[in-house]
């Protein structure tokens, strides 16, 4: 996709507006919305914004920052089609007034850790899985928790009532150039999963706040609220955002691959593996970054709670799918989908270059409900939990020698002291639950 491309396809498609897109540090997307008019200007990385407006990013004395397109992202917004006119948009880096890229810029980290595997020879490529809860809205039109169906996994029609919303999700998400494999109604009443075909990790990580957007932008539409919140609500399932990831050498060969091993993993798999083992503890942070996060990962909801791998269990935090050749991958089950995705991949990536580089043992696989074992087992078997707290997980994370490497000095810092601030919100707060509990008894 070139200028020229973008150009042509607007006159002919009769496109008035634009969205230029980027995520702060947080993985919330932000737009500047500009006219026709403007358009050449914006090809060409000259719209500015106030960068001290957005979380995590430059002091108010730094604050100009400019828009630099991708050109491949550019795409038609089908929903925004008004009476033959169309809307656009364009997924952003963001650059400083001398060219520069931004270090603060989400999208510019993960660049720079796919160009670190790519010193390596390795490309990486990526599939998320990210489920959400469609839930109805009141007469006010503000959002409830009351699902609107009490259907389960695989559920069909009448049972599934998301679908219909489901089904006009994946019509957008196709007119955009997604191509997806399959959804269905998942475990707890009213969630649901979308998935779309794998792709190169940063054309990956534009896909899932693309599709983000589009959730809940279309369930709107349906007068229901789409949330990706892990844990909305006791005793059901969460949702989570299982990332699959692969390396390929250059050569376009997967490096996971090896038909001679009998689980069909490369030495560069096992490894890999072991980098994501030693480093899950200290990236939680990143691919779980809310307080609500570790509501979901307990045990007996099917979240991932112990550090291990395996080939068939899906109790343990890496699985193994079946697939093969090509197919070969690393499932990681752990991430939620309020992470931001350009992070926890670098994150996840960095996690298991490390373990490339450094030729790290890869521990044994655990092919066992893990569920099912005693304290004393797991101590035995060297298995850790996964942090209990968004506290825990950035103390994790702050020590953790990988994490500023891969996030740089300025993201690491403005993430850490931000989200200490929203773990001291919660920590002072005074919930429903010690309402209930205290009140009348003491």
């Amino acid at each position: 996709m070139t200028k020229d491309d973008i150009l042509k396809i607007v006159e002919k498609e009769k496109i008035n507006f634009f969205r230029m897109q980027f995520v702060d540090v947080n993985g919330f997307q932000k737009n500047v919305a500009i006219p026709r008019s403007q358009l050449g200007k914006a090809l060409d990385g000259k719209i500015m914004f106030d960068g001290s407006s957005i979380d995590g990013f430059a002091r108010i004395n730094e604050s100009d920052m400019f828009l630099k397109p991708d050109f491949e992202t550019f795409v038609i917004l089908p929903w925004r089609n008004k009476e033959g006119i169309a809307a656009a948009r364009l997924i952003c880096d963001v650059h400083l007034p001398d060219g520069t890229p931004y270090e603060g810029c989400p999208r510019i980290a993960l660049k720079k850790s796919l160009a670190a595997a790519k010193e390596m020879g390795y490309v990486m490529n990526i599939g998320t899985e990210a489920e959400f809860f469609l839930f109805e809205r009141d007469e006010n039109g503000n959002s409830t928790t009351i699902t609107n169906d009490t259907a389960g996994y695989f559920a069909l029609d009448p049972e599934d009532l998301g679908n219909d919303c489901r089904r006009e999700i994946i019509e957008v998400l196709e007119a955009m150039g997604f191509e997806i494999e399959a959804s269905h109604h998942e475990v707890a009443e009213g969630q649901h999963e979308v998935n779309f075909k794998y792709s190169d990790a940063l054309t990956a990580c534009d896909n899932t706040v693309t599709f983000k957007w589009v959730v809940k932008a279309i369930a709107k539409k349906y007068n229901l609220h789409a949330t990706f919140m892990p844990k909305p609500i006791f005793g059901i399932n969460g949702s989570g955002m299982h990332t699959n990831q692969s390396l390929f050498h250059l050569d376009g060969s997967n490096a996971f691959e090896d038909t001679q091993d009998p689980k069909g993993l490369s030495p560069v798999a096992y490894k890999y593996i072991a980098g994501i083992i030693k480093n899950a503890r200290g990236f939680a942070a990143v691919t779980n970054p809310l307080v609500n996060s570790y509501k979901r990962l307990v045990p007996g909801y099917e979240a991932p709670v112990y550090v291990a791998w395996s080939a068939s269990n899906r109790s343990a935090l890496v699985r193994i799918p079946a697939s093969r050749g090509l197919g070969t991958r690393v499932e990681v089950r752990c991430p939620d989908p309020t992470c931001n995705p350009y992070l926890a991949v670098a994150m996840m990536l960095n996690s298991g270059l490390d373990g490339i580089r450094n030729d790290l043992p890869t521990p044994k696989s655990v092919d066992v409900n893990i569920f099912a074992m005693t304290q004393e087992e797991k101590d035995l078997a060297g298995i850790a939990s996964l942090p209990g707290s968004l506290s825990e997980a950035l103390d994790e994370f702050e020590t953790n020698p990988i994490a500023k490497e891969t996030l740089g000095n300025h993201i690491f810092t403005k993430y850490l002291e931000g989200k200490r601030k929203e773990w001291d919100k919660y920590r002072m707060a005074v919930t429903s639950w010690e309402i209930d509990h205290y009140l009348d008894l003491y």
